[in-house]
């Protein structure tokens, strides 16, 4: 590997450099772009959602990121949904753009949270997939470190939806937030976000 090429690989940081640019997909919503790097969701990164319960906007929040990688990717690629705790809901789905054939549903039957976790690194090293969305309860750093070197190395953003506790742990993560709702807006706090400082947005009209 060449300097330049290694210069401008994302696990490199330099110095002086707060405002890291890294491939990203629009969220749909302009006052949450503002603060994630490259001005949307990260392109092939581990991200984490922690949440009190669920129903609170986050899959709201991914939507027009989702439509837009099956989009763009040629040959079509799968999203897949491992573990979630309800069946996507597929008229809302559409309603975004998001192409119903290229929804695959994985619902590990024994092994438990390895097993989950194993599931995610396949589907991401497969190469197969636009993005993989998973509801893991807990994960080490060492689990989490590998899912997001697979994500690096095959540019598949992975998405866990994780319990608010998760967030008293270490994690590699390119971005952890929290979600909570408070009336008839979520609250978003970005936790951890590759050059940028924590923040905490409101969104309303999510759920």
């Amino acid at each position: 590997m060449g300097l330049e090429e290694l210069l401008r690989s994302m696990r490199v940081w330099r110095g002086g450099s707060a405002d890291l640019v890294q491939p990203a997909v629009p969220s749909g919503f302009a006052e949450l772009d503002r603060y994630l790097p490259g001005g949307g969701w990260p392109r092939g990164a581990l991200i984490e959602i922690c949440l009190d319960h669920y129903g609170i906007g986050e899959l709201r929040l991914l939507l027009a990121a989702l439509a837009r990688l099956v989009r763009e990717a040629e040959p079509k690629k799968w999203i897949v949904w491992v573990a979630p705790p309800f069946v996507p809901y597929a008229p809302a789905l559409a309603q975004h753009g998001i192409d119903l054939d290229c929804q695959l549903l994985v619902h590990p039957r024994s092994g438990g949270r390895k097993s989950a976790l194993w599931t995610i690194e396949q589907a991401v090293r497969s190469g197969s997939c636009a993005a993989v969305l998973a509801w893991v309860r807990s994960a080490d750093e060492v689990d989490l470190r590998r899912l997001q070197l697979a994500a690096e190395e095959r540019g598949c953003p992975i998405v866990l939806f994780r319990p608010v506790a998760a967030l008293a742990s270490r994690s590699p993560a390119a971005l952890r937030m929290r979600l909570t709702r408070e009336a008839a807006a979520t609250r978003v706090a970005i936790v951890k976000c590759r050059g940028r400082q924590p923040t905490e947005i409101g969104l309303a009209g999510l759920a």
